[in-house]
């Protein structure tokens, strides 16, 4: 399984943006999919998951602001983040587990005051 996210960039707080996740893959619509991020000096946490029943979890600092989505037929999932914060710049990574994990390259988003 191939991750490949795209869609990062810098926004002033306040600001949206939108991240994707192609999965290259015949059998996507089985994955449960996740984002993840990690800030300078952090660790690495979940941000949002999507279960293949379309079942979405959100980390409590992003709850209203972020959505997941997916797009079975793309093999894509979303990430769409509004009302953005300093605290959410981060490098962002899309993963999923089957036997074993899968991690994409990341992509970063800056947020500015």
């Amino acid at each position: 399984v191939e991750l490949v996210e795209s869609g990062g960039g810098l926004v002033q707080a306040g600001g949206s943006l939108s991240l994707s996740c192609a999965a290259t893959v015949t059998t996507f619509r089985i994955y449960a999919m996740d984002w993840y991020r990690q800030a300078p000096g952090k660790q690495r946490e979940l941000v949002a998951s999507i279960d293949r029943d379309g079942t979405t979890r959100y980390a409590d600092s992003v709850k209203g602001r972020f959505t997941i989505s997916r797009d079975n037929s793309k093999n894509t999932i979303y990430l769409q983040m509004n009302s953005l914060k300093p605290e959410d710049t981060a490098v962002y990574y899309c993963h999923t587990w089957r036997v074993q994990a899968y991690w994409g390259q990341g992509t970063q988003v800056t947020v500015s005051e």
